[in-house]
Parts: C-alpha cells; structure tokens; sequence
C-alpha cells in the first residue's frame, strides 16, 4: 500500500472532508481526491460513503486500522530515530585546511554538548560532497553551495591561498627573464586528489608539460607546511597559515596572484539537537575567521 494514500484516508475521516484533509496533508483538493480514487481502484473497493462528513466502509474500515498501526508504528520508530540520532557519533568530512586554520573550536563545542562523539573524515573539499550523497557522513565542508537532495547549505566564508616557497627555491629556478619556470618547479601536494593545486597552475604551466613535473604528496597539512619551509616544493597555502611566515622570512611569495575559495557547510535536512548545535558551532567558528561574502 502507498504510505500517502494510506495517510490521506486518515486524514479525510480524521479531519471531517476532504477539504480539511487537503490542508492538513499541506495539498490541494484534486490530489486528495485523487489518492483516494487510486487507494480505491488498487482494493477494488469504495472505502469511504462521500457523506458530510465522510465515513469508511467495510472494506475501509479494515484500511484505516491497518493505516493507524502503520501510523504509530511510524511515530514509535521516528521517536527512537531521533533518541539514536542524538547518541550515535556525529560523522562530518572537512577538508585539512579548514581543520588547521579555523575548525579547531568545533571541538570545544562538542565536548561541551556532553553527549557526542565526532568522526572526522578529511577530504579535498571539493570532494567532501561525494561522501555525504552516499550517506557517510551527516554534514561536510564542501564548495559546493546548491545543496544535495535532503540536505541544507549554509555559507561559511571565503578561504585565500598563496602560492609560497623559500627564496632558495625561488631564486633557483628564475628564467633569465626574471619570471619562474613553474613547469620545473618542484611542487607539494597534500594528495592525488588536490584539485586546489592544478586550479592554480592554469595559465602558468602548458598542459603538456603537467606531466613532468616534479611533485611530493605530503597528505598532513602539518607537515604540508614543514615541508615548503624545508625547500621541498613550493606550495599553494592558506593565507591564515603562511602569512605569519612570509612576514618572519621563512617563505617569500611567488606570485600576487590570490586563489579565492568560497566555502559551504551542507548537512541532513534533519531533526537532532546535537545535529543543529555541531551546525551552528560550524557555522560561528567559519565566521569568525573567514572572509565573507558581499
């Protein structure tokens, strides 16, 4: 049986007409009136006297009962739902730049919710999302702004990466031109998947040449930086990470060019308090640090 149908014809006896049941289901008329005609033509019964109010028959009779049970078994099942929800440990996926800059007092906030447990998975933000389609996680760090089907999305701000290196590394491969040969640079990666870097390299490297380059994946975003500063490759950071570095001459900047990141928060479309206080402890900690969209 249709669940909506099943719950229209309580709605049509418990309301007193169709009309009533219309706005208590939040539909027209017409679509009530037409569940009930598809709920009859599925039974080969008429289950409701189209009387003022409506009544069911026989056959309906034996409808409703089961539509009562399949309701409060719904509502049981919802009601402990929401219990479990609110125990069991709150998956997220962010990605590292995020946690090494402006995430950490999101775990403050859980801790001091009491209840919660926090599964971290860190992932390239643009591929955070792929995790919460499949169900992994229940909110993600993403770039992502139009939300995944059952799910909402809140802006978070906006992250600003540099390309830096060391001035070893810079002076070393300088053209006779006075520009940097990008293509024999070496370079750092946090991972095979850092969509971030090879953004950055469009019109400074030829596509041909992307292949031959000489890159480190240092997948720590710890020792990401470490190993710029040690000259191992230079390296697209975020702004909140080298410019305390840049400023004491550890790194030097290699170009003016900014790479702006638009950051978004999206998580289930669903009712769990611990849910919505991991959401606005998100959503402050981003705010507070990151730049905001006009």
């Amino acid at each position: 049986m249709n669940p909506a149908q099943l719950s229209t014809l309580l709605a049509i006896l418990d309301e007193g007409s169709f009309e009533a049941a219309a706005a208590q289901l939040a539909i027209t008329p017409s679509a009530v009136s037409q569940r009930i005609k598809a709920l009859e033509k599925q039974v080969g019964r008429i289950l409701i006297h189209r009387t003022a109010p409506p009544t069911a028959t026989e056959a309906g009779e034996v409808l409703v009962q089961a539509a009562r049970r399949m309701a409060l078994l719904q509502a049981e099942t919802d009601a402990r739902l929401r219990e479990r929800l609110d125990r069991v440990p709150l998956s997220i996926a962010v990605n590292a730049d995020s946690v090494a800059t402006w995430f950490s007092p999101v775990f403050r906030s859980v801790a001091q919710a009491g209840e919660a447990t926090l599964r971290l998975r860190i992932e390239d933000e643009a591929h955070t999302l792929n995790l919460l389609r499949r169900g992994d996680v229940m909110g993600a760090v993403t770039r992502e702004s139009q939300p995944v089907s059952g799910c909402d999305s809140l802006s978070l701000g906006v992250m600003h990466y540099r390309a830096v290196g060391t001035a070893e590394l810079r002076d070393a491969f300088r053209l006779d031109n006075g520009e940097l040969d990008w293509a024999a640079m070496p370079a750092l990666r946090f991972g095979p998947r850092d969509a971030l870097q090879d953004e950055d390299l469009h019109g400074r490297v030829q596509s041909a040449t992307l292949g031959q380059r000489r890159i480190s994946n240092i997948p720590s975003s710890e020792a990401f930086v470490k190993a710029c500063c040690a000259g191992l490759g230079w390296a697209l950071v975020p702004e909140l990470q080298c410019c305390p570095l840049v400023e004491s001459g550890e790194l030097v900047c290699l170009d003016d060019e900014v790479l702006s990141v638009e950051l978004h928060w999206q998580r289930w479309r669903l009712e769990s308090r611990l849910l919505e206080g991991l959401t606005r402890a998100v959503v402050d900690a981003a705010h507070q640090v990151l730049e905001q969209k006009d």
